[in-house]
């Protein structure tokens, strides 16, 4: 999946994240996923930060429409959406707001999810601190409707 982005700025500092792409509206939010889906073709285990707000789950449903899926909305309440891939893979989206310990994560069997390889992006990581630092960071930042992806 090859996408140019006109606006993908390329940081150089190590602990800044590699690129920030920049999305004023839908369309450009959906350039903004298939880059990052560019990055990472196969697979990748996300954590997902930004304020209420921001267009998590916007892109997110991004994400699966660049994969050509129909995207079932957030998980707020079932925790997970599971979603099968055209290759055979799976996608996996967690909304982790309603969960208040690692034990309640533990308990829906969380691990086993990241064991199995597949793309996996976590709306609300910080219940998911022991397990986020081998994850990819994606931030999204919301300034009056103007979207920030950085990764």
């Amino acid at each position: 999946m090859e996408v140019e982005c006109s606006k993908l700025l390329l940081q150089t500092m190590s602990q800044e994240p590699a690129n920030t792409i920049v999305a004023s509206n839908l369309e450009e939010m959906q350039t903004a996923a298939e880059t990052f889906l560019s990055a990472f073709p196969q697979g990748a285990h996300v954590a997902v930060y930004g304020e209420m707000g921001a267009g998590k789950t916007t892109f997110i449903q991004c994400i699966c429409h660049a994969f050509g899926l129909q995207f079932a909305g957030s998980p707020t309440f079932s925790l997970v959406n599971e979603y099968n891939l055209p290759d055979g893979k799976k996608l996996y989206h967690f909304d982790l707001y309603r969960l208040n310990s690692v034990e309640e994560l533990r308990a829906i069997g969380f691990k086993e999810y990241l064991d199995a390889g597949h793309y996996i992006f976590i709306e609300w990581p910080q219940i998911a601190v022991g397990y986020t630092n081998e994850m990819k960071r994606l931030t999204i930042t919301d300034n009056l409707g103007i979207r920030s992806i950085e990764f």
